[in-house]
């Protein structure tokens, strides 16, 4: 469903004219605001199977730092491989990584550690990398990435529709104040009501993590 299409199953919900492009009208524009604040929101509920990828990067002898390119600093890490050396990079705090790197002589070998560390100026997020790699090494990023804001007609999403289109209507309703007959309290219930579901059906693609161990 494109951007256009979104926009115009809120208006008709919301008794507008449905219109030929989301910059039509100054109402239209802001229905497209608050399909993105909506769109923004499914996204952050839920590690959605259509939004899982693997960023990759090459390392360089000698270089610790690393831009994932692509991400905008909107990703959330499943698991980081090196795949060069076969082995799960483990996650370090920023202290550990001044540790290694300030205080410590630095080792030289296969990567095996990787902290975050700011953005760059394209606002991808930045990652270092312990030992200081040795040669070339492949490592595999795999991740949750949130998609950028929908601006041309066409842009389409990943996520499950309904959700965003009810959840955009109950932002719209809240902001309007009336909409002849539901009230904003009801229209939220309804959103989440379609988030939950959304988020059952997607949930049993990955069963291990809605499941709760004890200790």
């Amino acid at each position: 469903m494109t951007y256009l299409n979104i926009v115009n199953n809120v208006l008709r919900r919301m008794r507008e004219e449905e219109v030929t492009s989301v910059s039509s009208t100054t109402y239209s524009k802001m229905v497209g605001d608050f399909v993105n604040d909506a769109k923004r929101m499914v996204e952050d509920a839920w590690d959605w199977s259509a939004l899982r990828t693997t960023l990759t990067i090459t390392t360089t002898e000698d270089v610790f730092n690393y831009t994932l390119t692509g991400s905008q600093n909107r990703i959330k890490a499943l698991n980081v491989i090196n795949d060069t050396a076969n082995l799960f990079m483990e996650y370090k705090t920023a202290t550990f990584f001044d540790e290694a790197y300030l205080i410590s002589d630095p080792r030289k070998s296969a990567p095996t550690y990787y902290t975050y560390n700011g953005v760059d100026s394209d606002g991808d997020t930045q990652i270092d990398i312990y030992p200081t790699p040795d040669k070339a090494y492949t490592i595999r990023f795999n991740c949750v990435k949130r998609a950028a804001d929908l601006s041309n007609n066409d842009d389409t999403m990943d996520i499950p529709a309904m959700p965003v289109i009810h959840l955009a209507i109950a932002l719209l309703a809240r902001e309007r104040g009336e909409t002849g007959g539901t009230s904003s309290p009801e229209y939220f219930a309804i959103a989440d009501k379609y988030l939950g579901d959304a988020i059952a059906l997607d949930a049993q693609k990955h069963p291990e993590e809605v499941i709760f161990y004890t200790a």
